[in-house]
C-alpha cells in the first residue's frame, strides 16, 4: 500500500517536472556548444539527454573559446521538493515520509500515535470521573453520592467513614487524583502536537538529504602540482565524495 501510494505520487510529480524542465531541455538540444556533466567531456560538441532538467547555465573557456556549460540531473531527482514533502507531511502525518520513500519510519510515527491517543483517552476519562466525584462530595448531596462512593469502596471504607474521621483525607485524595489525571492528559496532548511537528520537520529534513551522497566513497587525497603559467610548485589538497 505504502508503495502504490509513493508511485502515485511519483507519477503526478514527473509530468510536471518534466514540463517545466522542457524549456531548459529543448534549448540545450539545439545549442551545438553543450557539455553534460553527467557524462565525462570527450568533446565540445555534446548534446543533453532526454528527460534531465538544467539547474545550473555558465560560461566557460576551453582552450581559448567561449563554450556554455549545462548542469544538469534526472527530472526525478530534481523533483524531490522539501516544500512538498513538508506540505504532505502538514496535510496526512506520514505522507511525508512515504514520499521520501523512508517507509521504516511509518510504524514508529503510527505506533507513538496509538500510543498517545489511548494515553488522552485513558486519562480524560478518569479525570472525568474524579472531577465528578470531588464536585459531588463537596455538594455532599445524597442523590449523587454513586459517583465518590465508587472510589471509597475500592479504598475499603463506608459511607459514615468518609462523612466522618476520613473525611479530609477523602477530599484531599479526589482532589489530587483530578488533578493528576488532568495534568497527564495536557501531557499526552502536547505529546501529540510535538509528535505532529517532528514528523513535520523529519519530512523537510529528510527531503532534503534525498540526494546527499552517503556513500563510503569520502577521501582526503592530496598531491604536487605545478603552475605553468608562474612556474611554482605547490601542493592540492582534494576532497573526493
Amino acid at each position: 500500500m505504502p508503495k502504490t501510494i509513493a508511485n502515485l505520487i511519483t507519477s503526478l510529480l514527473i509530468p510536471l517536472l518534466t514540463l517545466l524542465a522542457s524549456g531548459g531541455v529543448a534549448s540545450a538540444q539545439t545549442d551545438p556548444n553543450i557539455i553534460d556533466t553527467g557524462h565525462q567531456v570527450d568533446s565540445l560538441i555534446k548534446p543533453v539527454e532526454p528527460y534531465v532538467a538544467v539547474i545550473s547555465d555558465t560560461l566557460i573557456m576551453v582552450d581559448g573559446e567561449t563554450v556554455r556549460f549545462i548542469q544538469s540531473v534526472p527530472v526525478g531527482h530534481l523533483g524531490h521538493s522539501p516544500h512538498t514533502a513538508t506540505m504532505y507531511a502538514a496535510i496526512l502525518p506520514g505522507l511525508g515520509q512515504i514520499y521520501n520513500r523512508k517507509y521504516w519510519k511509518l510504524p514508529l510515527l503510527y505506533g507513538g500515535a496509538a500510543a498517545l491517543i489511548y494515553a488522552i483517552h485513558f486519562n480524560n476519562k478518569y479525570y472525568k470521573k474524579y472531577s465528578a466525584a470531588y464536585r459531588d462530595f463537596i455538594i455532599g448531596d445524597p442523590n449523587n453520592k454513586e459517583t465518590y462512593m465508587e472510589f471509597a469502596e475500592k479504598a475499603h471504607l463506608t459511607e459514615d467513614m468518609v462523612q466522618g474521621a476520613y473525611k479530609q483525607w477523602f477530599q484531599t485524595s479526589l482532589r489530587n487524583k483530578k488533578d493528576y489525571y488532568r495534568r497527564y492528559r495536557d501531557l499526552s496532548i502536547f505529546g501529540m502536537v510535538g509528535l505532529y511537528a517532528v514528523q513535520i520537520v523529519d519530512a523537510c529534513v529528510d527531503a532534503h538529504f534525498f540526494n546527499f551522497d552517503v556513500s563510503d566513497d569520502l577521501a582526503f587525497r592530496w598531491q604536487p602540482e605545478l603552475n605553468p603559467q608562474n612556474r611554482h610548485v605547490g601542493a592540492r589538497l582534494a576532497l573526493r565524495f
